[in-house]
C-alpha cells in the first residue's frame, strides 16, 4: 500500500450528514469509506488482511456505540490511526478526555469545510508518516506542522514547565481554554507530559 492509499473512515449515524461529509470530502481529492455504525466499522475492520492506512472520522453521538467508545475499540485493537471526532459544544468535556488517550483532534459543530479538510489532510500526512519505514523525523514534522498558532503558544510555554494559570493570564484566555489547547498538543503530538513534550521539541 503506498502514500496515496490513504483513506478517511467515516463513521457516523445521520444519512444525511454522512452522505454530506462523504461527499465533501471527496470533491477534496480524499478517498472515503463510510459507515453507519461503529460495529459496522469495526466489522469492516476485521474482515481486513492488513492494518487500515489512514484516519477515522467519527461522530461523538452515536448509537449503538458512541465515538468515545469506539475509540476505546479501535485503541483495544491496537490500532493508532489519527483519530478526529466531530462533536457539539456539550460533548467538549468527554472529547478532552478521548485527546489524552491519544485522539488526534476534534472539530466543535457548526464546523468549516475548509477547517475539516484542512484538519483531515494534516492527520494524513501523521498516518503517512507513521506508516513510512524510518520515518521518525517525517512524522514528527507532520505533527508538528499540524498545530495551530494558538497550539503553538501553548506548546512553547507548556514545554517552558510554566502553569496553566500563568499560560491563561499571559495569553489572556480562560485556564479552560488553555487546557483544551493543552490536550490538542498533547494528542496531535502524541505525548502525554510536559517533560514528554520538552523532549520532543529538544530532539
Amino acid at each position: 500500500m503506498n502514500a496515496d492509499d490513504a483513506l478517511v473512515y467515516l463513521v457516523d449515524d445521520e444519512d444525511a450528514v454522512r452522505d454530506a461529509l462523504a461527499f465533501l470530502l471527496g470533491s477534496r481529492g480524499l478517498t472515503v469509506r463510510s459507515f453507519a455504525s461503529g460495529p459496522e466499522l469495526l466489522a469492516a475492520l476485521d474482515g481486513e488482511r492488513t492494518p487500515p492506512l489512514g484516519v477515522f472520522l467519527l461522530d461523538v453521538r452515536m448509537e449503538p456505540l458512541s465515538g468515545t467508545r469506539l475509540h476505546d475499540e479501535l485503541l483495544a485493537r491496537g490500532l493508532h490511526n489519527p483519530v478526529l471526532f466531530l462533536t457539539g459544544h456539550g460533548d467538549i468535556p468527554m472529547v478532552v478526555a478521548a485527546l489524552k488517550k491519544g485522539a488526534f483532534d476534534f472539530l466543535e459543530k457548526p464546523y468549516s469545510d475548509n477547517a475539516l479538510v484542512d484538519r483531515i489532510e494534516q492527520a494524513l500526512a501523521v498516518a503517512r508518516a507513521m506508516r513510512s519505514e524510518g520515518s521518525r523525523c517525517a512524522e514528527r514534522q507532520a505533527r508538528l506542522g499540524s498545530l495551530t498558532e494558538r497550539e503553538r503558544e501553548v506548546m512553547q510555554r507548556v514545554a517552558a514547565g510554566k502553569l496553566n494559570k500563568v499560560i491563561a493570564d499571559e495569553l489572556h484566555v480562560s485556564v479552560r481554554t488553555v487546557e483544551v489547547h493543552r490536550a490538542r498538543v498533547f494528542a496531535k503530538l502524541g505525548v502525554r507530559s510536559a517533560a514528554e513534550l520538552a523532549t520532543l521539541l529538544a530532539s
